[in-house]
């Protein structure tokens, strides 16, 4: 597993916040739900988005913009017209002095805006939780990504007005395949970080995604070196200078990422944590968890929850 696909067991959507906007000029969205990642595709119209420190961005149809919070931005028809709805925590939406607009800009099945023909249509996703397996990925993200998002945002949005079983489990998964789509696109076309461009690496690469795959073996930098056919000391040295950090600090920060992720379960035992990501004990994790990340694992499972 490299760490883009690990973003569907990070940041997995799960019942993730989606809703289609109609709305006509003027209008302009204050976002502050303090949301750890937000995707936005232009369907029809056009749109400017912008962070308070920093130039407004255009939105034409078929892009896509990926947001990272939890700092507010503005959404709007131009960049001169000011914010008339704040989006609060939770997406509830109220005008700027705190009126509720939940009932009176409800235009049908996850449907939202201020004219059901209005000529601007957007598809939002919010990721609500941010999923520690994918830490590494989303701290290398900038702030703002546009990138075309075409033919997906066609088929989600013809997918998110429906009402029909399984909805949900639809949506979410078309929303994570747009996610992964806009990134992949992203990094082909800007400066990647550092592990992103290891893993095409012949020796580092394949190293990791041995580490990724079986985070639960007991390994140790001589065992991983033999695997992948080079020596201990060339191992360490070509994926310290790739990746930026020794393998064993790559594989415990990866198996206290599954653990916190992990951890979120609510069948989970701290016991049945540690086994599956490669420590002996309850306590071996406990310690490291601790070491590593300032808190307990029952700290963390409490905090989440």
């Amino acid at each position: 597993m490299d760490q883009l696909a690990a973003l569907l067991d990070g940041p997995r959507a799960r019942s993730a916040f989606l809703l289609r906007s109609i709305l006509d000029p003027p209008w302009s969205l204050r976002i502050q739900d303090e949301a750890p990642l937000s995707v936005i595709a232009q369907v029809r119209g056009e749109s400017w988005l912008w962070y308070d420190e920093g130039g407004p961005v255009h939105l034409e149809p078929g892009q896509v913009a990926i947001a990272r919070g939890p700092e507010p931005y503005t959404v709007a028809d131009d960049p001169g017209t000011k914010p008339q709805i704040v989006i609060h925590p939770g997406q509830h939406c109220t005008t700027l002095d705190g009126e509720s607009l939940y009932q009176a800009m409800d235009l049908g099945v996850r449907t939202w805006g201020n004219n059901s023909d209005g000529g601007t249509v957007l598809l939002t996703g919010t990721y609500n939780l941010e999923g520690e397996v994918s830490r590494r990925l989303l701290e290398a993200l900038p702030r703002l990504i546009v990138q075309p998002g075409d033919p997906l945002i066609t088929l989600l949005g013809a997918e998110i007005v429906k009402d029909e079983p399984g909805q949900e489990a639809v949506l979410n998964r078309l929303l994570d395949l747009l996610l992964i789509a806009v990134l992949r696109a992203h990094f082909a076309t800007h400066q990647a970080p550092g592990w992103y461009r290891a893993m095409n690496d012949p020796v580092v690469g394949k190293a990791m995604r041995m580490l990724h795959n079986n985070p639960a073996h007991p390994w140790t930098v001589g065992a991983l070196a033999a695997e992948v056919g080079v020596s201990r000391a060339a191992l360490a040295r070509r994926f310290t200078d790739l990746v930026g950090e020794p393998p064993m600090a790559f594989l415990t920060d990866w198996r206290l990422a599954l653990a916190a992720d992990l951890l979120r379960e609510p069948d989970a035992t701290i016991g049945s944590v540690a086994r599956k990501v490669g420590y002996g004990s309850p306590f071996a994790l406990s310690a490291a968890f601790k070491r590593v990340r300032g808190i307990s694992p029952q700290d963390h499972r409490a905090a989440a929850q």
